[in-house]
């Protein structure tokens, strides 16, 4: 089993080499790619050094290539990295809307990934953590209207968008100037309601991934789905609150006793022991943590409830070698 990582220097990447060790994914030889200025670097994995290659503009003689370079990259590229039979399985948004490419989490549609054509789309983090909890509850109550508020840390804008918080919160408990780069406004000690651009609509892009990517998953065209997407000074995984209507009678212990048995969950709702998902709990987890589930009081056959997932690993890396063991 030939592996290659592309981007195996980024947030992303480096979470790849690390699931791919703790998974034992069967991996013969491992080459990894990035850009010419992390060429020449040496990545470990299982105890040996890999030297860093630069990033090719054609194919990868391996049989899984990994690719977390960007939908820029991807899009023009990842045709050519699989035209000698790799299957590249790509976390970009280059290839998720297209229908030819399979749109994939192993929990929700693993049967999907047999259609491949040389590419598999892995889903945004945003919507990979709220699909998880939704699809067991939508199979057994049938959702029909979702409304969706998210709370995504800074790795959702990669390493950079990370050490951006961490910078600017020093600076500011250090009486300097807070300035930002990688967002739109100041991140320390604030919240913005803006994640990628603003479409025609109103809704940023972010949101709208939210709603065409789990119409695609879900292999339901019609739900009617809303988002609104803030970033949130924290540092990893995403927590999104979320209130579904459902078809069928459904009671806060139904549900929880159907996401109890759910791959890819872990119900943490005991209110009374301050026990409840959040980013502090689920960072380093492969469970998304969902609870604070309750009926709620708006609407008739209606849920509310919390997750939090971490965004590098379920919401990017470990579905990515998930999808990798369904090939295998």
């Amino acid at each position: 089993m030939r592996v290659a990582i592309v981007g195996a220097t980024g947030a992303v990447g480096k979470e790849l080499i690390k699931v791919l060790e703790a998974r034992d994914f069967p991996v013969d030889e491992l080459r990894l790619f990035a850009s010419p200025r992390s060429a020449g670097k040496t990545v470990n994995f299982q105890g040996r050094p890999h030297t860093v290659e630069v990033t090719p503009e054609g194919p990868i003689p391996t049989d899984v290539v990994l690719a977390s370079a960007g939908g820029s990259v991807s899009k023009k590229l990842a045709p050519l990295w699989s035209s000698e039979g790799a299957v590249v399985i790509d976390n970009s948004s280059a290839w998720r809307y297209d229908p030819e490419v399979p749109l994939v989490i192993p929990e929700i549609n693993p049967d999907a990934a047999r259609a491949h054509k040389g590419i598999i789309a892995n889903p945004n983090c945003t919507t990979a953590i709220l699909a998880v909890a939704l699809w067991p509850l939508h199979k057994a109550f049938r959702a029909t209207n979702v409304v969706v508020s998210t709370y995504q840390a800074t790795s959702g804008a990669g390493a950079e968008g990370m050490q951006e918080l961490l910078d600017e919160t020093r600076n500011y408990l250090e009486g300097r100037p807070v300035g930002h780069k990688v967002f739109q406004h100041p991140i320390a000690f604030n919240v913005i309601p803006h994640i990628d651009a603003f479409q025609d609509n109103g809704y940023t892009r972010e949101e709208m991934k939210v709603v065409w990517e789990t119409r695609k998953i879900f292999d339901e065209p019609e739900m009617k789905i809303s988002c609104t997407a803030v970033r949130i000074p924290t540092l990893r995984a995403h927590s999104e609150a979320a209130t579904v209507l459902f078809e069928r009678p459904v009671t806060p212990e139904a549900a929880r006793a159907v996401l109890e048995e759910a791959p890819g969950v872990e119900v943490v709702d005991e209110p009374a022991e301050n026990r409840y998902p959040m980013p502090l709990s689920a960072t380093g987890k492969w469970d998304v943590e969902v609870g604070r589930i309750r009926q709620n009081l708006a609407f008739d056959n209606a849920l509310d409830f919390f997750v939090s997932g971490d965004q590098l690993l379920k919401g990017a890396a470990l579905n990515a070698v998930q999808i990798a063991e369904l090939l295998l």
